[in-house]
């Protein structure tokens, strides 16, 4: 089920997608309209193969290349962020201008935990102010095991 707000968020998401596409003189096809909705209602850090699979419980004969293409428009026009973590697998998210997340990605499991930490924040920008930068974004990524990866190593 979703809730009012999830679904004023979806929409909004979709308005400005429409709006990029009218800009670009791109057409609204009902499997680009269907991608992207699968994709702004998904939650995590989501692989092609991924949102493939979503995409194809609610429609079957979505394709693989409509997929991606619909995926790389949504990077193009700001609304998706494209990640590629140390598995080097692709992964998309949905990108929320409102709001910056760091991410905790396990090397055993694959797991991404997504964390806010205001203290991180002030460090890098005084870091950047000793160095002379003006930060403009960053990607902030800590690799290890989480606490079952870590368990079970133990206990090998």
């Amino acid at each position: 089920m979703t809730s009012q707000s999830e679904q004023e968020d979806v929409d909004g998401l979709q308005d400005q997608l429409n709006a990029y596409m009218e800009r670009k003189g791109l057409r609204s096809t009902a499997q680009r309209r269907l991608v992207s909705d699968t994709f702004f209602r998904a939650r995590g850090h989501l692989s092609i193969d991924d949102m493939l699979a979503l995409v194809r419980k609610r429609d079957p004969k979505v394709g693989y290349a409509t997929v991606y293409r619909t995926l790389k428009l949504l990077v193009e026009c700001g609304l998706a962020n494209e990640r590629q973590f140390e598995d080097t697998v692709t992964r998309f998210e949905v990108a929320h201008h409102d709001s910056h997340h760091d991410h905790l990605i396990c090397l055993g499991c694959k797991q991404i935990v997504e964390f806010e930490d205001r203290q991180i924040e002030r460090l890098q920008e005084t870091v950047a102010t000793r160095f002379g930068f003006e930060l403009v974004s960053h990607k902030h990524e800590l690799y290890g095991l989480c606490e079952k990866c870590s368990k079970t190593r133990l206990n090998m």
